[in-house]
């Protein structure tokens, strides 16, 4: 898929990843579906708005993995 994506789970990663993390990640996979480096100004907001949803997913994921020998990070709702 996207080879600038980096796994953000551990052991690939020793601590949590930050939110730049996830918000790069997130923003590599909707430049690569999208087709897109950089939206025209009149696509600017969904494009933005995918990438806000997405790394919300991605943060609720990594939330909830179990990896063996490591308890799961909870982030507070």
């Amino acid at each position: 898929m996207c080879r600038s994506i980096k796994t953000l789970r551990p052991p690939a990663l020793p601590d949590e990843p930050t939110e730049e993390e996830i918000r790069a990640a997130a923003l590599q996979f909707v430049r690569k579906v999208s087709g897109f480096r950089e939206p025209a100004a009149h696509n600017r907001e969904v494009f933005d708005h995918a990438v806000d949803l997405i790394a919300d997913a991605t943060a609720e994921l990594l939330a909830g993995l179990e990896v063996r020998g490591r308890t799961p990070h909870r982030t507070p709702a």
